[in-house]
């Protein structure tokens, strides 16, 4: 199937299998301290537009399993975004959520919402709540309720995917994010540490490959494809497991307002 697009605009997103793959690694990942360690010479304000974007999402433990996500970003009246990811799979339906603003390049997270439920797999909820008058942030996972000082920068398990595209279009190539994910900061690194062409339903592409840094006796892998060409858009991603289990996401259609 040819990958179409309706608008040549916008930078996207996303590790969804980072979250599937999460699920059955039970492993929380790298935390984080805000922002990057490479700045562009200039801060040029980039703009967000309205997306829709599907993708098709495989994994092999064993035995092979296939099944779509697809991802939403649009500007509500009061002029936040709405930013949502819907995944259907055979063993696993993910309905995720982000109210944020967008100010200054950069994602400032509201309301997060997450709910994982499936075939063989525990159900999951967790929501957090950012109060950035009062700098407190509290929420819940998975029932235990937290609440706690909210640190400059921080940043939900969702709105730093968006941030990370829009940095690699800006130019940067080593990230490093303070987020929330169950009631607590960690740190998520990325680098791009490629430039590589890629073969997406039938199309080939030129790609700057990046990866989750993790600790160097880390043997689970996060690769990440991002298309100049496509205005930066994911196009792969590709999660390895210590046991050789993948989790593979590849883009199938995508559209942007102007």
């Amino acid at each position: 199937m040819p990958l179409k697009y309706s608008s040549a605009v916008l930078p996207a997103i996303v590790a969804w299998a980072l979250l599937i793959g999460a699920t059955h690694a039970q492993a929380s990942e790298e935390g984080q301290t805000a922002g990057d360690t490479q700045t562009p010479e200039a801060a040029e304000e980039i703009p967000l537009r309205p997306m829709e974007l599907s993708y098709n999402a495989s994994m092999d433990r064993g035995i092979s399993l296939k099944g779509s996500a697809r991802r939403i970003l649009e500007q509500r009246d009061d002029g936040t975004w709405h930013f949502r990811t819907d995944v259907d799979s055979f063993i696993a339906d993910i309905d995720e959520s982000l109210i944020f603003r967008w100010e200054n390049n950069q994602v400032i997270p509201l309301r997060y919402r997450y709910k994982l439920s499936g075939f063989l797999i525990r159900k999951r909820e967790e929501a957090i709540d950012f109060d950035w008058d009062k700098m407190v942030v509290s929420g819940h996972h998975e029932g235990d309720r937290f609440s706690m000082e909210l640190k400059e920068g921080a940043m939900d398990p969702m709105g730093y995917q968006l941030q990370l595209s829009q940095d690699i279009k800006a130019g940067k190539r080593e990230m490093e994010y303070l987020v929330i994910d169950k009631g607590d900061y960690d740190t998520d690194r990325f680098a791009v540490i490629d430039q590589e062409t890629t073969r997406i339903n039938g199309e080939e592409l030129r790609t700057l490959k990046a990866e989750k840094v993790r600790d160097s006796d880390s043997k689970r892998q996060s690769l990440m494809w991002f298309a100049p060409e496509r205005d930066y858009m994911l196009i792969r991603f590709l999660q390895v497991e210590p046991d050789g289990s993948e989790y593979e996401l590849t883009i199938s259609e995508a559209s942007f307002d102007r």
